[in-house]
């Protein structure tokens, strides 16, 4: 008999937030702020030591659900340790597609190379299985996109599929303007009749939640939906649209009014949605996850907020053109 995925629950009751470790487990990324947020020692055993304390602030604040990536440094074997060493139970997302090669220099010209082929998946898998000491309970396509061609790959389906029937919930993450149509796409796929995929990532914020309406279609078919980049990479933080301080008016006023930060209305607009199952937080530093926490405390007003929303295509060219720092 075909072992099927088990349900991915939300964290226990206190809160539907995740943990993602893109911020964490290498000395480079384009949040703003990020340079600063780890200072000036960026040594592995740096980085390790303040990953393990976010991880230890999230797990105390009821966060159970965590999100690492291959290409994410060290993040896997941060987590992986930091689950060995704390011997906690907890359900952890991972992500195949993208290889690391900064090689730990913060000014590399490039700290991660994209292959969404069947070589890349086989390599990757056990390197994941290594790092975490267990298999992940989520394991997606890194940023799949139409263009890739990566669900028209019947070797990597097929692939996929196997780990499906080993009892991974196996899916996709997805990155760019054209979010909704490859969702909608993975969503329509087949392999002998079966769609291998039922969990999809992806980021929606107040600036770019166009993916909205396919991430509900996802939901409704029961797949597992996890919200990424809710703070658009630090733009809906204090740090602003400039990095210098400037939110927009909106949210700084309904920051101001629900006396928080104006990540936590951030998140909290993308905790409201109904088809979202966990959003995550990125934060590099303890401090910042507990602000990044009020927001379960947060009801902010929709309807103001949603007019923050832009271009898509705007979106993303202005995110492609972020620094990494």
């Amino acid at each position: 008999m075909t072992a099927q995925p088990s349900p991915l629950p939300s964290a226990p009751a206190v809160t539907r937030l995740g943990l993602g470790l893109a911020a964490l487990g290498r000395p480079a990324y384009i949040n703003l702020g990020h340079d600063a947020d780890l200072g000036a020692d960026k040594s592995v055993e740096a980085l390790r030591d303040n990953a393990f304390e976010v991880l230890d602030t999230a797990w105390a604040a009821g966060i159970r659900y965590f999100d690492a990536a291959r290409s994410y440094g060290l993040a896997e074997v941060f987590l992986g340790d930091w689950l060995a060493a704390r011997g906690h139970a907890a359900r952890v997302g991972s992500k195949w597609g993208y290889t690391y090669v900064a090689d730990w220099q913060a000014d590399a010209d490039t700290h991660e190379v994209k292959s969404h082929d069947l070589a890349t998946v086989q390599r990757q898998w056990p390197e994941t299985l290594a790092a975490l000491g267990r298999q992940p309970d989520l394991y997606l396509i890194h940023s799949a996109t139409l263009e890739t061609g990566v669900l028209d790959n019947p070797e990597v389906l097929r692939y996929l599929a196997e780990l499906t029937a080993g009892g991974v919930r196996v899916g996709l993450s997805t990155s760019g303007p054209q979010q909704a149509a490859t969702i909608q796409r993975a969503l329509a796929m087949r392999v002998d009749g079966r769609n291998p995929l039922s969990a999809v990532q992806a980021t929606w914020n107040l600036l770019e939640p166009s993916a909205g309406a396919a991430l509900e279609q996802a939901h409704a078919a029961g797949w597992t939906v996890v919200v990424k980049e809710a703070l658009a990479n630090g733009k809906l933080t204090q740090r602003g649209l400039s990095g210098a301080g400037d939110v927009p008016p909106a949210l700084a006023r309904a920051a101001q009014q629900a006396g928080v930060t104006p990540d936590a209305v951030a998140l909290a607009a993308a905790l409201a949605q109904p088809w979202a199952d966990v959003v995550l937080s990125g934060a590099s530093t303890p401090a910042q996850l507990q602000d990044n926490l009020a927001a379960l405390h947060v009801q902010p007003d929709l309807g103001e907020l949603f007019k923050l929303k832009q271009d898509p295509e705007a979106y993303w060219k202005t995110r492609s053109g972020l620094s990494w720092n």
